[in-house]
């Protein structure tokens, strides 16, 4: 079995891979073969998206961790003018700038062997190509300017084009991730459509006023309008670093249990690696997904109350009430710690009935049990504890959630009778 939520190879995600790779290698030839127009103009963008690249972070869970390499590649696929003069660049001049500037600049986050560099540089190419193609044929056949004039309007089209090339990415983003992982596809859109709210529009703000400035006051702008967004990139960092801190806290804080003999090693991890998998399954979004990690991960943490250890931290096998009194205990040390609200709710109620309980807490339940019947039956133990579960839907487990479950342990590489 593997983990649950590990990216899987598909052939969707090979396929488009592949179709990146053969579009930038082609814009490189054709680049190549005809020469480079404006080679200052080009030589400038390149430089300003390789440094965003090289400016990257990784390990972070926001969908653009490169935002001024995508505002600058943004921009020079959506410009039309150098300091009044107009450029000739085409689409693949476009395309194979911005791929060799990204390759150059992943290359330092590839020899650390951090980041997912093929669908990072994968999404880049084709968000790039898409803005390039829905702007650089009209413009250099002056099409543009007779729709919108040179005033507000042609700023207007700017933004339009870079929304529309947003809603590509995020549509793109979100395709990539269901192939590579077989999540469902709404959820996973919908968590792109809100990043793109947050930093993605700084990094559409940012490409167009780009784009913008550099056709009134020349390649000065870049560095002027860059400044901005790179502070924004370091303030990110920070949050994320914090945020990482926080979560390594609470797991310290769940491993408690562990150490102190109440629950197996690993437990509250595979419950929270578990639970997470199955609330995607369910079409949670990001922050609940969240909520639901830290509650599994804490979902043990009343047994450290207890004057008598459950034996080997087995708490679903118990009587109703004990388990209402452990969540309980459970729930009043989350809110102690500081940590969300949210979480000690899910932690108090995952021994309520199902029906009165959050889709959270219904999920934690189901998978702890699993969690604690796989490792009580032994060889064979999936399939017995899946069935247990299956039985016990009428009362104690929801059977939306185990037949999730069942789902994400099929996909994840056990064979499992899925219900008719």
């Amino acid at each position: 079995m593997t983990a649950p939520g590990l990216p899987l190879v598909h052939p969707t995600t090979r396929l488009v891979h592949g179709g990146a790779l053969l579009f930038a290698t082609g814009s490189l030839a054709d680049t190549l073969w005809h020469g480079i127009d404006e080679r200052g103009v080009a030589l400038a963008f390149g430089l300003l998206i390789a440094v965003g690249e090289l400016a990257r972070w990784s390990g972070a869970e926001e969908r653009e961790s490169a935002p001024l390499a995508a505002a600058g590649a943004l921009a020079y696929a959506l410009l039309g003018e150098d300091a009044g003069q107009p450029t000739h660049h085409g689409v693949t001049q476009v395309v194979a700038v911005v791929a060799a500037a990204s390759l150059l600049g992943c290359v330092p986050h590839v020899a650390k062997g951090h980041g997912p560099t093929a669908d990072h540089l994968t999404r880049r190419i084709l968000t790039v190509a898409f803005a390039a193609v829905c702007f650089q044929p009209l413009y250099n056949q002056g099409r543009l300017r007779e729709w919108a004039g040179d005033g507000p309007s042609y700023a207007a089209l700017v933004v339009a084009l870079l929304v529309l090339t947003a809603l590509w990415d995020a549509v793109l983003a979100a395709a990539m991730a269901h192939a590579r992982t077989r999540w469902p596809f709404g959820p996973l859109l919908r968590d792109e459509l809100r990043a793109t709210l947050c930093i993605g529009s700084a990094v559409c703000a940012t490409g167009a006023v780009m784009a913008l400035a550099v056709a009134v006051a020349g390649l000065w702008a870049l560095p002027v309008f860059s400044l901005p967004l790179l502070l924004t990139q370091l303030s990110f960092r920070r949050y994320a670093a914090v945020r990482a801190t926080y979560r390594q806290t609470i797991a310290s804080l769940a491993r408690a249990t562990e150490i102190a003999g109440c629950t197996p090693a690993g437990h509250a991890r595979r419950v929270a690696a578990l639970s997470r998998a199955v609330g995607r399954e369910l079409g949670l979004s990001e922050p609940e997904l969240t909520v639901l990690e830290y509650a599994a991960l804490m979902h043990d943490i009343g047994q450290l109350s207890l004057v008598d250890p459950v034996p080997a931290g087995a708490t679903a096998a118990l009587a109703a009430d004990d388990q209402r009194r452990i969540a309980l205990l459970g729930g009043a040390v989350v809110r102690q710690t500081g940590v969300d609200a949210e979480v000690a709710v899910v932690v108090e109620r995952q021994a309520d009935p199902y029906r009165e309980q959050p889709v959270s807490a219904r999920i934690v339940r189901a998978v702890n049990a699993y969690e604690e019947k796989v490792r009580e039956a032994g060889p064979g133990g999936a399939l017995t504890a899946l069935e247990e579960l299956r039985l016990g839907t009428a009362r104690d487990y929801h059977p939306e959630v185990v037949e999730s479950l069942a789902r994400v342990l099929a996909r994840d590489g056990l064979t499992l009778p899925l219900a008719g």
